[in-house]
C-alpha cells in the first residue's frame, strides 16, 4: 500500500475497558470498521495483551497493516496471571484517571509515526467504551477528533445507569440501612423512568445496593455517564426491534444514539476475513464441539456463568445436583477462578453419576457452542453478550442474574421478550432440577423456544442490508466517524 492511500484512511483508536465481555464487543465493532476501510489501532491493557498471546498464541495480535494492537499500563501491580482482575481495583484505577497519559502518550505517538514514517494515518476519530469515558473524552478533545462512546450493554441497563443522579436527588441511593437489601425496600417500582414500566430498584444497576456514599463502584457507574453528551455520539450492541421504548426515548434525551447489533450477525455477512483474530482471554477447548456432535439435538443444556462471577461452594454444589437430578445431558463451563479461587470443587458423587451424559471445560468457543444443533437451553448469569448471543442463536435462557446490569437483562428477557425464566438468588437444587426440566422439555420452555426464534428471525432482518442497525451503522460512520 502505498503512503498516499495510507494517509487517506480514516483512523480509529478502539479502547475497550479491560475485561473480557467489553474487549469482545469492541474486537467485533473494531472488525466491522476495519471492513469499511478503516485503519484500527485497538488498545489493550498490558495484562490483558500478555493474556491474549498466551491463550491465542505468540503471533496472535501480530493483526495486519492496517489492524495493529497497541499496550498501555493500566495502573495496578504487574501480574503475570490469568484471572480477571479484581473490579473495585481496576475500577479504582480509571476513576483516577490512570489511564488518561499512557493513553494521550499513545495518540501523540501515533499521530508522530503519521508525519515520520507515513506507516499509518493520523488519527481521526476514537471508538471508547463509555465506562472509559473520563479519561478517553479528555483525551479526544486535546487531540480534536470525534469520539463515539461504546456502551456494551443493554438500552434498558444504560438508561438504568442515567437515573443514578436522579435516584439520590429521590433519596432512593444509597440506601439508608443495609436492612433495606432484606426487607423489600428492593421491590420499590420507579415509575418515573423514560421508555420502561414496572421497573423496580432490584432491577437498576446492583451498585445502588450500597449504604456507602463514596463507594467506589456506585461513583464509577454514575461518572460513567456524567459526559455522554459531550461524545459525538453513543452506540449501543442492541437493535431497534429488541427495546424501541427505551431507545426512542434515550434518542429524545441524548443529541445521537445509534442501536447496532447484533455484532456477530453483521461479521458473518463479511465473506472474506483475512482478519482472524480471536475475543478470549482464556485458551478456548474446543473439543466440546465434538462432544456435541454426539448428541441429539436441542437435548443439551449449556452452562455458563460468565467471565467475572465468582460463585460459593454452596451454590455451585446446589446448581451440581440440580443439574444431576434433571437426568438431562448438560456441557458446563466451569472457570478455574469460578469458586473464591478453589480448585477440586466438584463434589467426586455428582461427577461419577453424571458422567456419561456431561462435559466439563474451563472455556469454550460460546458463540460455536450456543449455535450448536444439539444445545437446547443456556444457564446463564445473563451478562448482555451472553444475552445477544443466545437470542441470536435461538436459544432459550435460565436467568441466574449476579450483580451490575444482569438483573435488567434478566427482567426483560423473562418478563418482556418471553425468552427466559428466572433462578432465584438463593439457588436450591430442587428449583435448579424443576426449572432445567421446564426450560428443555415443558410448556413454557416450548413457548420460549418460539418466542427466541421470532427474536433471532427480528435480528437477522435489523442487520439484513436495509435494516435498521445496517443503516444505523452506516450513518454512524458517515455522519459522525468519517465527520
Amino acid at each position: 500500500m502505498d503512503s498516499t492511500a495510507v494517509a487517506t484512511k480514516p483512523h480509529a483508536v478502539c479502547i475497550p475497558i479491560p475485561t473480557q465481555s467489553h474487549i469482545k464487543a469492541m474486537l467485533k465493532f473494531a472488525k466491522l470498521l476495519h471492513h469499511r476501510g478503516f485503519h484500527i489501532t485497538f488498545v489493550n491493557s498490558k495484562y490483558n495483551h500478555r493474556r491474549f498471546l498466551k491463550s491465542l498464541g505468540s503471533h496472535s495480535l501480530d493483526g495486519l497493516p492496517d489492524f495493529r494492537f497497541a499496550a498501555i499500563p493500566d495502573g495496578l501491580s504487574d501480574s503475570d496471571g490469568d484471572t480477571t482482575q479484581d473490579l473495585t481495583l481496576l475500577v479504582d484505577t480509571i476513576r483516577k484517571q490512570n489511564f488518561l497519559a499512557p493513553f494521550h502518550d499513545l495518540l501523540n505517538a501515533l499521530n508522530n509515526d503519521a508525519i515520520t514514517t507515513s506507516n499509518n494515518p493520523p488519527v481521526t476519530c476514537i471508538v471508547s467504551d463509555g465506562f472509559m469515558s473520563t479519561s478517553t473524552i479528555t483525551a479526544a478533545e486535546e487531540i480534536g477528533v470525534p469520539i463515539v462512546l461504546f456502551y456494551t450493554i443493554a438500552a434498558s441497563s444504560f438508561m438504568g445507569l442515567l437515573q443514578c443522579r436522579a435516584l439520590i436527588e429521590n433519596g432512593l441511593a444509597p440506601l439508608k440501612e443495609e436492612s433495606y437489601l432484606t426487607n423489600g425496600y428492593l421491590d420499590k417500582v420507579i415509575d418515573w423512568i423514560p421508555g420502561m414500566k414496572d421497573i423496580r430498584l432490584k432491577d437498576l444497576p446492583t451498585f445502588i445496593r450500597t449504604t456507602n456514599p463514596d463507594d467506589i463502584m456506585f461513583n464509577f457507574m454514575m461518572e460513567s455517564t456524567d459526559r455522554v453528551r459531550e461524545a459525538s455520539a453513543v452506540v449501543l450492541h442492541t437493535f431497534d426491534a429488541l427495546e424501541r421504548d427505551v431507545l426512542d426515548a434515550l434518542s429524545s434525551m441524548l443529541p445521537l444514539v445509534y442501536p447496532i447489533g447484533p455484532l456477530q450477525l453483521h461479521l458473518d455477512q463479511i465473506p472474506e476475513r483475512p482478519l482472524n483474530i480471536g475475543y478470549s482471554l482464556w485458551k478456548e477447548e474446543t473439543e466440546c464441539l465434538q462432544w456435541l456432535n454426539t448428541r441429539e439435538p436441542n437435548s443439551v443444556v449449556y452452562v455458563n456463568f460468565g467471565s467475572v462471577i465468582v460463585t460459593t461452594s454452596e451454590q455451585l454444589v446446589e446448581f451440581c445436583w440440580g443439574l444431576a437430578n434433571s437426568k438431562l445431558p448438560f456441557f458446563w463451563v466451569i472457570r478455574p477462578d469460578l469458586v473464591n479461587g478453589e480448585s477440586d470443587i466438584l463434589p467426586p458423587e455428582f461427577v461419577a453419576e453424571t458422567k456419561e451424559r456431561s462435559l466439563m471445560a474451563s472455556w469454550c468457543p460460546q458463540e460455536q457452542v450456543l449455535n450448536h444443533p444439539s444445545v437446547g437451553g443456556f444457564l446463564t448469569h445473563s451478562g448482555w453478550n451472553s444475552t445477544i448471543e443466545s437470542l441470536t442463536a435461538g436459544v432459550p435462557m435460565l436467568c441466574w442474574p449476579f450483580f451490575f446490569d444482569q438483573q435488567m437483562d434478566c427482567r426483560y428477557s423473562c418478563n418482556e421478550w418471553g425468552i427466559g425464566m428466572e433462578i432465584s438468588n438463593d439457588v436450591k437444587r430442587d428449583e435448579v432440577e424443576k426449572l432445567v426440566r421446564e426450560l428443555m422439555d415443558g410448556e413454557k420452555g416450548k413457548k420460549m423456544k418460539n418466542r427466541v426464534v421470532e427474536w433471532k428471525e427480528h435480528a437477522e432482518e435489523a442487520t439484513s442490508p436495509h435494516g435498521s442497525s445496517s443503516k444505523n451503522l452506516d450513518n454512524l460512520v458517515n455522519q459522525v466517524l468519517l465527520r
